[in-house]
């Protein structure tokens, strides 16, 4: 089996145990070799060895005969519309390969992904495709089997949290969409209430469950509305929202205390926020806003979860969970799309005593949740984040990219806010600064967005980005040629009408 594609990697002496073995890796494979014996899979059988002798052309080779145009008709022909495809309405990507902070099409043209916020290490990072391909090389298989893959995860994982927050069971699932059906659940457990308090915008997932704590879809197109058991109060936001000043966050945690009171005998179950909201706009809860609200829910019974699906693994810059920004505790916190840097891993972790009285006697299984291959990236991609030390890359690299969006929106005044924090950027388009009116969704123009995810090296230019913190990775990212700064400025010069939208 062929190793994972290298890129460069950060020198030894810079980026501690798993830089070290990437640029081990890295360094056997420029030099022609075949794969080391720190990726190779062990040796199959003669039976399977014989089987594989005996295959014919495999799908590789089907896949690879299919032009663009065939790609994109079975994908109409054989799915449903409202799986959507980005840029469908100008001319589709067709993605065949990913390194590092870019995309590359069937052309080999290299984009900039600013969007993509999954591989949360670079595309086909060497170091987590390894521990992939060496795990799956050996054993897949669920949990009701003891593995070392599992529980030393776990253990990482909650090594994360806050001293004394008691988040300390763990539930391993596949998607962000799954952790919070979980905590649902988790939260109905727990309480005897069945209402829920959500905040507008926010967005939860795609399962029924979650799609009902979702204003972001069930407010929309094809939504239903909100369910009678669920509370919506507003986004707390300090741009356009009602409550702009320096008291907002405690103002705006008095709506939830309102939803708290309205609710049947003024009991909920749960309260679900995201702790940096992204599709509600990149939107930071202002100051003591969830001490606010977290007083209030479990004054009323019921407990709070933190949604880190979008903002967790550093993300946040300054803090490895986005929640600890505002000084609480959450009693559930849900994580996804990060974790495992593609693969299907996401958890849920909670408390012992939410934990405990989910336990009554109906049994949780999930068949794939947490099996080994999943887990090996996830544990290669806490071991990147520590070695390479990406939160600190996110805080820097982050407070650098904000700096220069400001000075680009000295001459570009359709930049009316940029807000955020780390890599968790938010670029607000505006007709006019002063009554805050949002540029028009009326062109076939898609949105530029700020980077959520990798940012590239000084060389990125020259060759694949490594995964390494500094303010030059920013300039690397933002001086020179065909750089998003230079991306912007361009789109924004060329606008006449307003901005298309991209699906989440």
């Amino acid at each position: 089996m062929p190793p994972p594609a290298a890129g460069a990697a950060p020198g030894p002496a810079e980026a501690g145990p798993a830089g070290r073995r990437l640029a081990a890796l890295a360094a056997h494979l420029r030099a022609g070799a075949g794969p080391s014996e720190a990726c190779r899979p062990p040796p199959f059988s003669r039976a399977w060895a014989r089987a594989l002798a005996c295959r014919g052309a495999g799908f590789e080779e089907e896949a690879a005969a299919l032009s663009k145009q065939e790609v994109l008709e079975l994908r109409r022909s054989l799915f449903c519309p409202a799986q959507s495809v980005s840029y469908a309405n100008t001319d589709p990507l067709l993605i065949v390969r990913g390194e590092g902070a870019r995309l590359f099409d069937e052309k080999g043209t290299a984009y900039l992904d600013t969007r993509n916020n999954v591989c949360h290490v670079g595309h086909s990072h060497p170091y987590v495709a390894a521990a992939v391909a060496r795990q799956v090389a050996v054993l897949n298989t669920n949990t009701r089997y003891l593995h070392p893959n599992l529980a030393l995860l776990a253990r990482r994982l909650v090594a994360t949290f806050p001293h004394g927050s008691g988040l300390e069971v763990c539930f391993f699932v596949n998607s962000g969409s799954e952790a919070n059906d979980l905590a649902c659940r988790l939260a109905f457990a727990r309480t005897d209430s069945r209402d829920l308090v959500v905040v507008d915008h926010g967005y939860h997932g795609h399962t029924q469950q979650a799609i009902e704590i979702s204003p972001y879809k069930f407010d929309h197109k094809g939504g239903e509305g909100p369910r009678a058991h669920v509370h919506k109060v507003p986004c707390p936001d300090t741009l356009r929202g009602p409550h702009r000043g320096p008291d907002a966050g405690a103002r705006y945690a008095e709506s939830v205390a309102e939803a708290c009171r309205a609710a049947p005998g003024g009991r909920v179950a749960a309260f679900f926020v995201e702790s940096g909201m992204s599709v509600g706009g990149v939107i930071i809860p202002p100051p003591g806003y969830l001490d606010g609200c977290y007083r209030a829910v479990r004054a009323a019974g019921g407990v709070c979860v933190a949604d880190e699906v979008q903002v967790g693994f550093g993300r946040f810059g300054d803090h490895f969970w986005a929640f600890e920004q505002q000084g609480v505790h959450p009693d559930i916190v849900t994580m996804g799309k990060p974790f495992g840097n593609g693969m299907p891993l996401a958890a849920v972790v909670t408390t012992r005593s939410v934990a405990d009285r989910f336990h009554n006697g109906l049994e949780y299984f999930n068949t794939f949740g947490g099996n080994p291959v999943c887990c090996a990236a996830g544990l290669a991609v806490l071991d990147v984040i520590r070695d390479e030390k990406l939160q600190e890359h996110a805080r820097a690299v982050g407070e650098h990219l904000r700096r220069r969006l400001w000075e680009l929106s000295k001459r570009r005044p359709l930049i009316g806010d940029v807000r955020g924090s780390g890599l968790f950027i938010g670029v607000d388009l505006m007709l006019d600064r002063t009554s805050l009116e949002p540029a028009p969704e009326d062109r076939d123009l898609g949105a530029v967005r700020a980077p959520q995810g990798r940012a590239p090296d000084p060389d990125e230019h020259r060759r694949p980005p490594r995964q390494r913190a500094g303010h030059q990775a920013a300039d690397a990212l933002l001086a020179g040629r065909h750089t998003l700064i230079e991306a912007m400025d361009a789109v924004l010069g060329s606008l006449r009408g307003g901005l298309g939208r991209t699906p989440t």
